[in-house]
């Protein structure tokens, strides 16, 4: 391994608190889990690589499967982990996968819902069996290649946005418990995505040129209807009516797992531009409306959890979709009702989607949408 010159220096993180510690690397098989797992290492930290297999890739018809968590990953994830020297497991997580992710994910798009995988993923797969593995080995924390960044004070630990705005992965940890925050580390989320590629290739990782995935891991061929058909969604796929707010009768669908509220395109109307605007999965009807017709103030969450509640008179902030930058908004609570409010009207909202609250970087917690209001 070359010298470690100024340029590479700079860009590692302070882990020398760790020093000594047993702590899970969450290895997906990418260049970000790999970096993450080899900074560790560097530093002195005791580390444990951990592959989730979740999903039988031999299903699919891709030529490579070129997701997250597929068998070449598998494959990567460990050749990293013995180019770094640090003990690796694989463990079968395709039963948990299918009850926590995949299930609720056809369901969701039966209801007219649009779920939100990686979320739910990070919830009860990746931090909730990783989190059981590091106290069956005595590890102190769990590590993953999210960009994010941990800060910790006298108040507690603190996430804040990824310092790379194109990379920052906060949205999807906005429903991630406090007691499961506390225990885990985030070493790249100071970097920006060209660091990352220089720290792979000064440790000489395998996966350095490696491309990201851009597709939902269990589709990697991304053709989500197919994917519904064949797991047998029948409720998403029974033909309906696409009618305006009045009513009126439009056109006709083949089915509401095909659209997601706020989808403008492909919708096959005249007169347009035409938004979806709810999706009925009792009736199969498609609402659609006017731009201006189609803007919402708020929505109603479940599932709502906090790393640290805001105050009454907060600065607060959401984002309901990933791309979404965040808007000040208000948050209203009756017993266990949640009520998001936007300052400013919004782009149709999707039941499913989560909605991260942040005061300027800090993510400080978040819920699902359960319907718009």
């Amino acid at each position: 391994m070359a010298a470690m010159n100024d340029q590479i220096r700079r860009l590692l993180p302070d882990l020398s608190r760790y020093r000594g510690m047993r702590v899970i690397a969450a290895m997906s098989g990418g260049v970000d889990s790999s970096v993450m797992a080899a900074i560790m290492a560097d530093a002195g930290l005791d580390v444990v690589g951990v592959f989730l297999n979740v999903w039988d890739y031999s299903r699919e018809d891709v030529q490579r499967h070129g997701t997250c968590c597929a068998l070449e990953d598998s494959y990567d994830a460990r050749r990293v982990a013995d180019h770094i020297g640090i003990p690796f497991y694989s463990m079968d997580m395709q039963a948990q996968f299918r009850r926590d992710v995949i299930d609720p994910f056809i369901a969701d798009y039966e209801h007219g819902r649009t779920p939100n995988p990686c979320e739910r993923c990070n919830r009860f797969v990746k931090f909730g069996a990783l989190l059981q593995v590091a106290d069956q080995l005595d590890a102190a924390f769990v590590a993953t290649g999210h960009y994010v960044r941990r800060r910790d004070d006298a108040t507690g630990v603190h996430i804040l946005k990824g310092s790379d705005p194109r990379k920052d992965q906060s949205y999807f940890l906005a429903t991630t418990r406090r007691r499961q925050i506390e225990r885990i580390l985030f070493p790249v989320g100071h970097l920006e995505k060209p660091d990352t590629r220089k720290l792979a290739e000064y440790y000489g990782l395998p996966t350095a040129a490696k491309q990201e995935s851009q597709d939902i891991c269990f589709i990697p061929a991304g053709d989500r209807i197919r994917f519904l058909q064949r797991e047998g969604a029948t409720a998403g796929f029974v033909p309906g009516d696409i009618v305006d707010t009045e009513g009126r009768v439009l056109g006709q669908h083949e089915g509401i797992a095909h659209f997601t509220l706020g989808q403008r395109k492909g919708l096959g109307l005249a007169n347009g531009p035409w938004f979806v605007v709810a999706l009925n999965g009792e009736t199969a009807q498609v609402t659609v409306a006017r731009p201006e017709m189609a803007l919402v103030q708020g929505c109603t969450l479940q599932d709502v959890s906090w790393i640290h509640a805001p105050c009454a008179d907060a600065p607060l902030e959401a984002k309901v979709r990933y791309q979404m930058q965040p808007a000040r908004c208000r948050v209203h609570v009756c017993e266990d009702r949640f009520e998001l409010r936007f300052d400013v009207p919004q782009k149709p909202i999707a039941p499913g989607q989560v909605a991260a609250f942040y005061i300027g970087d800090e993510l400080i917690g978040g819920g699902i949408v359960s319907a718009v209001c």
